[in-house]
């Protein structure tokens, strides 16, 4: 609506006046109690930092780090710089504070389901499940985690370990008699997701392994985003894309249970298995498919990295590489020509476990996953309240 005249304008204030008055005061209140909040906590707890305005903070600045080429480690290399090692900001609604030492984080996670609880955003939780192991609360945490772990058995590893390093050679040797070049991490990530369907839910044809990483991929996108449904967004694409995994995952299942005998052994079919034990143990549906979901994103993303991380240490460092080479030679010359790789193989591999855990020293696989105070605690002499998270970095 345009206003010509001050006669205009008059009567547009006359008519729209409570609506004004309310806006204002609104506004108003909203910077008051966020100057009164910050005052109250730099008075509390001493933490430089930002906190903005109420719930939105610095979540603009966190997602657009997070989504440029240098990540969410910019947006903390920034306030480090501009606050020092110990800084807070609102991220998602919540008050954040980034703990930069070794000795502060074990004090976390050593003290998980204690002081500290697992925390999420809420459009992690729309994105993955409400049911997910990320999600649940402790008390449904402990039996989840412990049904889950029952089917990554010994005698299960085993044979997957054949299978993905049959897999695994069969792509690198197509790649090389083509002459390929390649992006290491898109490998990664495509091999990796193409083994985590294959190990939970024997999945292998390659439109549905299309389809279901596309979902997987706009679910993943989501789990960081404003949890608003606007055509569009991240977090629209993403509960779309978790609505249509949910079905494709219940027509497995009522296939599984209508086939009978003859499904494959893996890992949905060990929690089906379960379906005539007491509900304390074994997981309804909507447990399994939060879950495998999860697993998948978990498994994907943290493996792919951890490879592609190891790759670029390793091109550094090539004297590790020559030495972690040759452990694998000596191995493979003491098997027999064209024998697949086996677990005891991979256990005699000391060089390349200390290569493993170096590369997860050094990176990490894992962007961005606070623990939320349940009571007000003290670390290293800064006091942690109730209902913050608490960042390692």
């Amino acid at each position: 609506m345009m206003i010509r005249s001050k006669e205009e304008l008059i009567f547009f204030v006359r008519s729209y006046y409570d609506v004004l008055f309310a806006v204002l005061v609104s506004v108003g209140f909203m910077f008051y109690f966020s100057a009164k909040a910050k005052k109250i906590s730099g008075e509390r707890d001493h933490i430089p930092g930002r906190l903005g305005v109420p719930f939105v903070g610095e979540t603009f600045s966190f997602l657009s780090a997070t989504n440029s080429t240098k990540g969410c480690y910019e947006f903390v290399r920034l306030r480090r710089l501009w606050y020092g090692k110990w800084f807070k900001t609102r991220i998602f609604g919540k008050v954040h504070v980034f703990i930069p030492t070794t000795g502060g984080a074990k004090t976390v996670f050593a003290s998980d389901f204690a002081q500290f609880n697992k925390g999420y955003v809420k459009s992690m939780a729309d994105a993955v499940g409400k049911k997910s192991l990320l999600c649940v609360p402790h008390e449904s945490h402990k039996r989840i985690r412990h049904l889950l772990s029952d089917p990554f058995s010994m005698p299960s590893l085993s044979k997957f370990v054949t299978k993905f390093d049959k897999m695994l050679c069969q792509r690198l040797k197509k790649l090389e008699e083509h002459g390929k070049r390649f992006v290491v991490l898109d490998f990664n990530m495509k091999i990796a997701f193409d083994a985590m369907c294959e190990m939970l839910m024997s999945v292998t044809e390659e439109s549905m392994l299309q389809q279901i990483e596309k979902d997987c991929t706009d679910v993943s996108n989501a789990m960081l985003s404003f949890p608003v449904m606007i055509p569009g967004t991240r977090y629209y694409r993403g509960i779309k894309a978790r609505n249509r995994l949910m079905e494709t995952f219940r027509e497995m299942i009522e296939e599984r249970r209508g086939r009978g005998k003859g499904a494959p052994e893996d890992f949905l079919q060990s929690m089906l298995d379960r379906d005539s034990l007491p509900p304390e143990e074994k997981l309804d549906d909507s447990e399994i498919m939060d879950n495998l979901l999860t697993l998948i994103i978990a498994g994907q993303t943290t493996t792919a990295a951890a490879m592609m991380w190891s790759v670029k240490f390793l091109d550094e460092n090539p004297e590790a590489q020559d030495r972690l080479r040759e452990e694998q030679l000596a191995i493979l010359r003491k098997k027999p020509q064209g024998a697949a790789l086996t677990l005891e193989d991979l256990n005699s591999m000391s060089y390349g476990l200390k290569v493993a855990k170096e590369t997860l020293r050094m990176s990490n696989v894992l962007l961005w996953y606070p623990r939320v105070a349940i009571t007000d605690c003290t670390i290293e002499g800064k006091s942690q309240y109730q209902e913050r998270m608490a960042c390692e970095r």
